[in-house]
Order: C-alpha cells, then structure tokens, then sequence
C-alpha cells in the first residue's frame, strides 16, 4: 500500500535516499566490501528459497505478535545496529528510535552513533538493546556497558566479526572513511544536494557541531574529521571467548554475540554465557566470501535453538524474506539498511513507513501462505532443493535429512 511519502516497497525509499544524499554518504550505506560478493548473495539466497504454501486454512484473524526475551512484541523484528543516521538525517538515531518505540519493537544503539545513548533513551524511550564494540583497552569498553546498564538498556549485543577492518575499496575512493578526507570530488558530491547540506550537515554543525562518536569515552572522543583519531584504540584483533565470559560477568540481562555464521560458535557462545547469537555477515560489508546468514540458519537452528535465542540479518528487504527466516526457525529479524532507507528519505516518517512496508508485506505473506500466528510458520511450507547453491540446487548438510526424519 502505498503511503504519502509515494513508497510503495523497501525498494522505493532506497532510490529517495539515494537522490537525497550525497553519493560518498549513500554509498557508506547502501554498498559492501570488495567485489561485493557477499552483498549480493545476500539478496539471491532469499531468492532460492520458495514458499509451498497451505490452502483453505481460516486466516482471518492473523498476527504477527511474538516474544524475545520474556516481553511480548506486535512484529517479529528488532531495528539492527547501525552507526550512520545522523549523517542521513538531523538527530537521525533519535527518530529511528522513536519510529521503533511505535510500532513495539527494540531499538539497537551502536557503539558509533553519533547520539549519545543517554540522549536516545531520554527522548525516545522505548526497548533499547545497546550494541559493543569491544576496543583493545577493554576497560573502555566494559565503561559502556555500565552506562547502557545505568541507562536501563534492556540487552546488550557484543559484535564479534570484525577482528580486523574490512576492505571497502568505494570508501578509499570518495574519502568517506573516519577521518573524513575532504577532496575536490566529494567536496563537489556535497554541494550538489544543497537540501542534504542545509537539513543536516550544516543544521548539526550550528547546533551541535561538527558530528562525532557520542557514546566514546572522553578518552577517544573525536570528530569524523579529527586527523587525531586514533584507530589503533579501536582494534580488536585480540578478541576471544574469554570476554564473552567477562561481559557476562558485568550484564545482568540478555546477552547476544552478533556475527555468528558457524553452527560451532554459536554453540560455543551459549557455552560462555550468552543468551541469544545474531546470525549475520555484517550486511555483506566484511568478508566478502561469507556466506549469507539465511544460508547457515537452519544449522544454526539445529545447533542451538532449543536453548538460545536466534536472531538473523543482512539482506532482508522483504516481508516474505522475514517470513522464510521465520519458517527456518528464527526467532526474529534484524532489519538495518531498510530503516536506514526510510531515515534517508524523510526522517522519522521515513522509518515509521519503512517498518509499516515489512509489517504489511510480513502479513500478507502469512495469509498467503496459510498461517494465522508465527508458530505456524516452519520448514513444511520451504522448498528445500531452493536452500542450496546456484550450481547444483543442493541443500545445506543434513537439512533434507532432518525434513525427512520431521515427515516421517
């Protein structure tokens, strides 16, 4: 259904965004790593997969409510983690927040937004989760989950797959990168969305000043355009299953681990204390040659689902995409850039209309497809051969094995 923004799909508010920012700022958002391999697979995998669906079934009182960590919720999806919305829009985070609170679902502030956590939870209430990055000096880092804890935030994700900066070879070119480097050519990308310039650069260098990190410590604060910035603090090649165990130590509530995609670490993530795992390759923005996370779900699935929450993202523009992952055995959906569209496009509107699309197209596959509540959503309305590689149409190990053993 279309809205007053003239949005029919994901899709659409993508192509406003697009026309609205500049295109080094677009591009931080909307593209992957390298050859973007990853960025696509993303995409077609939910393409191989296809519905069978149940006929003649009552589905004329269909909800899509669930329950993530004891507390109910009207939709089964969580807004991931994302770093960018307020270079998109003016107090970006804020509205994204605030479009989440409505419509009942959580809100992630990233360890990179450039509003501060306390300012977030103020202005947009709502069920707030407070994603990590875990920096070389971990008492940095664990000083953010005492204030997420001091805040109130509800869970707190720990992302764990980027051990070492990836390579997003069109960042290098157009300078969009912290810092910032200004050249002739993104100088001259700037000037030409004169209503991106005044809205919001401009706007936040009035009021606030020129953006920045607000959730870093005192010790690390800098603007995007600071030549100070020391990358070095931020690394976290050292990263291991230990500080799983110290951060489990530190938060009292739900904890999830955030770029999972071997069955093995998840297991391993719920051995050292975490309530939940993110099945995710970063929205293909990482390791180029991942696999997409709808692909190893099922085996994750099988691995941990009985005892740990599964959550999985990268990829979804979909309703019936979110509907798969359900079918798979997901316990909801992390959406990112889809929001991010619609925060691109016209601000808070912009993600209200982005989360109503998936809500509309999530509801109308259910009925489609002959369910009336998520639980009726399973691997029975899956075409299995889709679940495999472009090559040979084969399914992921075991899976055929274990939908026979289900039917038998």
């Amino acid at each position: 259904m279309k809205d007053s923004l003239g949005a029919y799909n994901i899709a659409d508010l993508r192509e406003m965004a697009r026309r609205r920012l500049p295109k080094g700022v677009f591009e931080f958002v909307d593209r992957g790593t390298e050859d973007e391999v990853a960025l696509r697979n993303n995409r077609t995998a939910f393409e191989r997969i296809k519905l069978k669906p149940r006929v003649l079934a009552d589905v004329s009182r269909r909800s899509q409510a669930t329950t993530l960590f004891g507390k109910k919720q009207d939709m089964p999806i969580m807004i991931a983690p994302t770093g960018t919305a307020g270079l998109l829009w003016y107090d970006g985070e804020v509205g994204m927040a605030k479009a989440a609170a409505a419509a009942g679902v959580p809100f992630t502030v990233a360890t990179n937004s450039m509003t501060s956590m306390e300012t977030i939870a103020e202005r947009a209430g709502g069920r707030l989760w407070f994603q990590l990055y875990m920096w070389s000096d971990r008492s940095l880092s664990h000083k953010l989950v005492e204030r997420a804890r001091g805040v109130g935030f509800e869970a707190l994700i720990v992302t764990v797959d980027g051990a070492v900066s990836s390579n997003r070879e069109y960042n290098h070119r157009n300078g969009f990168e912290v810092p910032i480097r200004f050249n002739a050519r993104n100088v001259i990308d700037v000037m030409k969305k004169p209503g991106w310039l005044a809205a919001v650069f401009l706007r936040q260098l009035l009021t606030k000043g020129m953006p920045r990190f607000e959730n870093y410590p005192p010790e690390i604060m800098a603007t995007i355009v600071d030549k100070t910035f020391k990358k070095s603090i931020l690394k976290n090649d050292s990263l291991n299953w230990e500080d799983i165990k110290a951060l489990r130590k530190i938060w009292p509530g739900p904890l999830l681990v955030k770029g999972i995609l071997h069955p093995d670490d998840a297991a391993l993530a719920a051995e050292h204390g975490a309530d939940g795992v993110i099945i995710s390759n970063h929205g293909g923005r990482n390791l180029d040659s991942s696999m997409a996370p709808i692909e190893v779900l099922p085996e994750v699935v099988d691995r941990v689902g009985g005892r740990t929450t599964v959550i999985v993202d990268s990829g979804f523009r979909r309703g019936s995409d979110v509907v798969k992952a359900l079918a798979l055995g997901a316990n909801a959906v992390g959406i990112g850039r889809a929001t991010l569209f619609g925060t691109a496009a016209a601000g808070e509107p912009g993600a209200v209309r982005a989360i109503a699309i998936l809500r509309e197209e999530i509801d109308r596959i259910m009925g489609l497809t002959g369910a009336s509540s998520i639980d009726q959503l399973n691997r029975d309305i899956l075409h299995v051969a889709a679940l495999g590689d472009d090559t040979g149409g084969r399914s992921p190990a075991g899976f055929e094995q274990r939908r026979l053993a289900q039917t038998a």
